[in-house]
């Protein structure tokens, strides 16, 4: 349905619902099936709702968001942009309209700026865009600034409902019963076994 609209059709849907940023519902007992199951096939993206080209901007747009580090795998490793598929999926058409819209906005800053689509920017070049487009993030003014609002927080829900951010981020193992809690010991001048977090030596 949505994939065949027009670019002009899908940024007046953007611009439509501009009143402020629509946040996703979390994805349905069926969704995070799906979504498990993606993850353990760890096979190419079949896109439920965008097509190749949308899921491309919007894979980027999440790696950009929550990027690889020294400390865990990022949003495109943890197939995020997976996730935010599924839930478009179970969405209204409306809302689907809106994030279409927001991608081709994107698409279209990217171009104007870099004469290149977002999914080929560099990493410089992604970071000075998403810099303008989020410097109004909790008063988005613009469209594509309440687009980018709506994908960092599906964004960081993805990423904390996939393997990876809730073992290998948040490192959770599970109800365990502790005989005692301790603290973290990066203080002390060196890694800590208990949440990961790296020494600042």
């Amino acid at each position: 349905m949505a994939t065949h609209l027009t670019r002009r059709a899908a940024l007046k849907a953007l611009g439509a619902g501009a009143g402020g940023v629509v946040l996703l519902p979390w994805l349905s007992d069926s969704g995070l099936l799906a979504f498990d199951r993606i993850q353990q096939a760890q096979a190419a993206s079949a896109p439920k709702v965008l097509s190749s080209t949308q899921f491309a901007t919007l894979e980027a747009l999440v790696d950009a968001i929550i990027p690889t580090d020294d400390r865990s795998p990022g949003a495109r490793e943890a197939r995020v942009a997976d996730y935010i598929d599924l839930l478009l999926s179970e969405v209204d058409d409306s809302v689907v309209l809106q994030w279409i819209g927001g991608l081709a906005a994107l698409d279209e800053e990217a171009a104007t700026r870099f004469k290149v689509p977002f999914s080929r920017l560099d990493a410089t070049q992604a970071d000075a865009l998403l810099a303008s487009i989020s410097a109004n993030e909790l008063e988005p003014r613009t469209p594509l600034e309440a687009f980018f609002a709506m994908t960092k927080h599906a964004t960081v829900d993805g990423y904390y409902t996939s393997e990876i951010g809730i073992h290998r981020e948040l490192r959770y193992k599970g109800n365990k019963f502790l005989n005692e809690f301790v603290g973290c010991e990066t203080e002390n001048g060196k890694d800590c076994p208990y949440c990961g977090q790296k020494s600042h030596r």
